[in-house]
């Protein structure tokens, strides 16, 4: 499993002076980037393929307040992928500088083309590198359908 430790700043509270929702999604992702790039799926490659990563949901349930003054360590968890790597979910627990749990997201993205703009499944130099991931015991194999979980498609799109 993978860990990053956070400083909780002044900027990432809220008005109740506990650690604000914006700021559980900003290390959340800082903790997803900085595992890709330890395993070579940085900028950098992302750029080279022109693809980069969209977030369809992320889930989050708190448990306690959690403030300023001690650190926080956030995990991520491999949970889900698809075959051909379009689709993708991780799960981050947040864990207090005594090791107790206070949250838990689970979130669920694709890899999109910077041109095209469609969602598009990874090259096989990536598929690779990720098969070699540590994952979940509750990891599974992603289908399209699965991104639909709690989708409410309004049935007229052209009334939002």
């Amino acid at each position: 499993m993978f860990f990053k430790e956070f400083e909780i700043r002044w900027s990432d509270l809220d008005a109740n002076r506990h650690l604000a929702n914006s700021a559980y999604i900003n290390f959340m992702s800082h903790t997803r980037m900085a595992y890709l790039s330890l395993i070579g799926f940085d900028q950098k490659s992302m750029s080279k393929h022109n693809i980069g990563p969209v977030v369809f949901y992320e889930h989050m349930y708190y448990f306690k307040e959690v403030f300023a003054g001690k650190p926080v360590k956030v995990s991520l968890g491999f949970k889900g992928m698809s075959q051909d790597g379009m689709f993708f979910e991780f799960e981050h627990d947040f864990y207090d500088s005594e090791g107790k749990n206070f949250a838990r997201c689970q979130m669920m993205g694709a890899w999109i083309d910077l041109k095209t703009r469609k969602l598009i499944g990874l090259p096989q130099s990536f598929l690779e590198v990720f098969e070699q991931m540590e994952k979940l015991d509750s990891f599974k194999i992603l289908t399209k359908e699965d991104t639909r979980r709690f989708a409410q498609i309004p049935k007229d799109l052209n009334s939002i």
